[in-house]
């Protein structure tokens, strides 16, 4: 335990200059089809024009299909899971292999958009209804169209396959408010049934087959007896629709009513935001999930997973949300699809295993960031702007919102089971405007700070053992001249700080409100300020795009730190005190030493601006986030760095060391190899200079049969870097001799076709035909020359 500590306490005093994106929470939905694979393994989303594939307990990227840049209008998975189908607006209908991502065949569906699929239970067929009003039936796995149905006067927006009796039949939708019954033996029409006097929004058979229930927009569920096309009931729902089905029959019903555990159930999903359980014999609700405070959110579908007995809401503001049926639609888990722009984030929980997350919603997203499942806390009215965490022990925290309201956050977790929850403590009402600025202390838990767009700070006291659900404001002051986007507490909890658009940082008494200073010098509205864990200075970062170190005593501004391209959004403390990470809107993320003025390492993995910044206590890790709508989790990996680079040091070391001893020995086969390895190209032309002039076997192309022999045997890869190295050697007079030397030893142990088939085969040609050329040129100038000499020899004899 205690080497842990003084191994963390160290890393926190050694400068980092070494990060790495480890983990990223990115959008998997942007609207439109979901499905849920028949053993829920898999999630499938659309993502603008592509199609995501995670896995639904971990959230892992599985596959992301690349679609046609056209939005996909629907899609359907195989009851086997094997398969996915696909369609959209280009009109073209897709078929992907789901273990490989492959697409294994497109084919032009209808001759408009294809607005509804389903898939029989055996998964052979697929029906598909378009915006022409003809449906079609299609073998999958042969590729070709079965059935063609004409007869819907609008746009097709439901289809269901059911087998009964070996018999195949189809019922389909439309917004013509009817209902059509094929047969698929005689592909013929068995009836329309006409009764709503809206668009068919979902259809669905009972269990025993005999009965077809319908929902529609005109808030109503019809029960149908449909082989004798009778209306059998009408049931109002008072809600516009958007899907409706049966509950198996065989599902665990023991929490609800005995009366209902013997009847056939059916669940509806619409506008009012609230999955609800029905009596198909009555009309009853029988259950209807809880309504999360403030929520206004409606439902586009449910999925209903027969496997676990859940039924996942799909919402317009593209999350999911997943309800329990045998707990009496208890939601048991939610995931987001789309972030939108993440404004603010923080760490929270005792060992800070959960991330905020503020995007431009009213809903805060507190994330799990190991599993990525995420809990939606309701209860703002409107646009959340800023979140801040209690430094005790995590589990406080606040949010401030466009609502004018401050609301106070408790985590709770449950020891046995280890399930988290949240509960809303406390509604701080009395700013006339937005609160921009939230602010819980360091060391206690007894007051809250914010300040907003009213330009007035507030210190509110917290009685959490009181349970008072509306704290007191024991002061306001108005602050600023324009709008405050930051607050920021000292450690001793005895002094806070402010930022504001007026382009000034001061400094106040936290038990009195009074003002101690001001920092001048900002040339541009303040964005963040924070206090240094050890020094008496606080930073601040501005639209001016630069970073200010201010003296805490004299209000004076102690250094400037200059790098970023825009606005500098958020800026912290790092390393004891010792470095600063900053965050800006030209979407990078910098570390920077205080001592030096340098920038340590830029971190670019956003593509859009960077508003939020959280570091983890034990600083391990930094979170960003911004206008991307993804978090990125930074690991410090300063340390593996210097550890590693020390190991390659001392393996070059060694090397060397080996290097030099088969030199000696005469190793030619090791020492060429080692060589050709530490990439020391001079080494090696020295090593065959060597060889070359001792000559001891004048027989042989080099001058030693050994190294012939290494040479004829060389490896694809060391054969290119050698011939590399050759070209190279090639270009100096000097070395000419020892390059053609050695090229004439390859070339005369590897075939012509084994050079031309390497990747660098016409870079290496390249660069040795001019220079091979001057060198021979050379070669037969001094020949020439050679004959004169003859000549006036001979010419003195005679």
């Amino acid at each position: 335990m205690e080497e842990d500590q003084i191994k963390n306490s160290n890393s926190k005093l050694a400068l980092k200059s070494s990060f790495k994106s480890v983990k990223t929470i990115d959008s998997i939905y942007t609207g439109g089809k979901v499905l849920i694979t028949n053993d829920e393994s898999l999630l499938i989303t659309t993502l603008n024009e592509d199609i995501e594939v995670t896995e639904l307990s971990t959230g892992k990227q599985v596959h992301r299909l690349e679609g046609d840049t056209e939005i996909i209008t629907t899609m359907s998975v195989k009851p086997d899971g094997k398969h996915l189908i696909s369609a959209s607006r280009s009109l073209q209908m897709r078929i992907w292999d789901l273990s490989t991502g492959q697409c294994l065949r497109t084919t032009k569906a209808h001759e408009a958009p294809v607005i509804v699929m389903d898939i029989d239970h055996t998964s052979t067929l697929v029906a598909t209804g378009g915006a022409d009003g003809i449906v079609k039936v299609w073998d999958i796995d042969r590729g070709f169209c079965t059935h063609v149905f004409h007869g819907h006067r609008g746009v097709v927006s439901a289809v269901k396959f059911h087998y009964m009796n070996g018999q195949w039949y189809l019922a389909s939708g439309a917004d013509d408010c009817e209902i059509r019954l094929w047969n698929l033996q005689t592909k013929k029409c068995l009836g329309v049934l006409q009764s709503h006097v809206s668009v068919i929004r979902g259809l669905d058979f009972s269990s025993d087959g005999r009965t077809l229930i319908s929902g529609s927009r005109d808030k109503v569920v019809n029960v149908w007896d449909w082989q004798t096309k009778e209306l059998k009931t009408t049931y109002p729902i008072y809600e516009t629709l958007e899907t409706v089905g049966f509950i198996a029959k065989d599902t665990d019903l023991s929490a609800y009513d005995e009366r209902w555990q013997s009847e056939e159930l059916f669940y509806t999903g619409g506008d009012a935001g609230l999955v609800r359980i029905w009596s198909l014999k009555t009309g009853q609700q029988v259950q209807a999930q809880e309504k999360e405070e403030n929520s206004k959110h409606t439902i586009t579908d449910v999925i209903y997973s027969r496997k676990s007995e859940f039924l996942a809401a799909v919402t317009n503001d593209q999350n999911i949300l997943i309800y329990s049926i045998p707990h009496q639609l208890r939601r048991i888990k939610q995931i987001v699809g789309y972030n939108d722009q993440i404004v603010d984030i923080a760490y929270i929980g005792p060992e800070e295993t959960h991330l905020a997350a503020v995007t431009n919603s009213q809903v805060l997203r507190v994330y799990n960031i190991e599993t990525q499942d995420c809990e939606l806390l309701y209860g703002h009215q409107d646009m959340i702007i800023c979140v801040d965490r209690s430094r005790v022990d995590g589990t406080l925290f606040a949010t401030g919102s466009k609502d004018r309201t401050a609301r106070l956050w408790k985590m709770k977790q449950n020891e046995e089971n280890k399930d988290v929850t949240y509960e809303c403590l406390g509604v701080c009402i009395g700013h006339t405007e937005s609160i921009g600025a939230v602010a819980l202390p360091n060391k206690s838990t007894h007051f809250l700070l914010t300040g907003g767009q009213d330009r007035t700070i507030k210190y509110w006291h917290l009685d959490l053992k009181n349970d008072t659900k509306k704290p007191r404001a024991l002061y306001t002051h108005q602050a600023h001249e324009k709008d405050i986007n930051t607050i920021a507490i000292a450690p001793n909890d005895k002094f806070f700080a402010t930022g504001s658009q007026d382009k000034l940082v001061k400094m106040w008494n936290v038990d009195t409100g009074e003002l101690l200073g001001t920092c001048k010098g900002h040339k541009r509205g303040i964005w963040s300020v924070q206090f240094s864990p050890v020094d008496q200075v606080v930073a601040s970062s501005s639209g001016d795009r630069t970073i200010k170190l201010w003296n805490v005593r004299d209000f004076t501004c102690i250094k400037t730190f200059e790098g970023h391209t825009n606005s500098v959004l958020r800026v912290d403390f790092l390393t004891a005190g010792m470095q600063l990470v900053s965050s800006g809107s030209d979407g990078l993320v910098k570390v920077w030493t205080i001592k030096t003025n340098e920038c340590e390492t830029t971190l670019d993995n956003h593509t859009e601006k960077v508003w939020a910044l959280a570091v983890r206590k034990d600083q391990k890790y930094i979170a960003s986030a911004g206008a991307d709508s993804v978090v990125n989790f930074w690991e410090d990996i300063t340390r593996e760095e210097q550890e590693q680079e020390l190991r390659e040091k001392e393996e070059f070391i060694i090397k060397e060391q080996d290097l030099q001893n088969f030199m000696h020995k005469k190793d030619y086969l090791n020492a060429i190899l080692l060589a050709l390895s530490l990439e020391q190209p001079y080494r090696l032309l020295t090593l065959f200079r060597t060889v070359m002039e001792e000559n001891d076997q004048p027989n042989t192309i080099t001058g030693n049969q050994a190294v012939d022999t290494i040479l004829a045997e060389l490896g694809k890869q060391n054969l290119e870097k050698l011939l590399e190295y050759i070209r190279d050697w090639n270009t100096n007079a000097k070395h000419s001799h020892v390059a053609q030397t050695i090229l004439n030893c390859i070339l005369s142990s590897h075939s012509s076709e084994e050079i031309v088939e390497m990747t660098n085969a016409k870079e290496v040609i390249d660069g040795l035909l001019p220079y091979t050329d001057r060198h021979f040129q050379r070669l037969d100038d001094f020949i020439t020359q050679s004959y004169i000499v003859d000549y006036t020899l001979h010419a003195q004899e005679s």
